[in-house]
């Protein structure tokens, strides 16, 4: 089974960029263009939504939800997701750990 791990750097990003509270939710999603780890063409899509009944793996940190549906098993399939902050340009980055 996917974990999600999110980073306590990670997680104030999202708290402080988003507006992120108690009762929120993050999806994370494959998005066509860009690159990853271990994906050429494509790049990890966020957004700030509630999860459904399709969720395929999920945490949760202080009352925030993050998660991937079932529809991004293509995406995230055979990985588990770090969720990480790189101070140098301000945003998340993304690791995909080989289960």
């Amino acid at each position: 089974m996917m974990k999600i791990d999110i980073t306590k750097e990670a997680q104030e990003w999202f708290n402080t960029e988003l507006g992120l509270t108690e009762g929120s939710g993050i999806r994370f999603s494959g998005k066509v263009y860009g690159k990853t780890e271990v994906h050429e063409g494509f790049s990890v899509g966020m957004a700030v939504a509630q999860p459904g009944d399709n969720v395929m793996a999920s945490t949760s940190i202080d009352g925030v939800t993050y998660y991937v549906n079932e529809s991004d098993d293509w995406f995230f399939n055979g990985y588990d997701l770090e969720v990480d902050y790189d101070a140098k340009r301000d945003e998340p980055v993304y690791h995909f750990i080989e289960q």
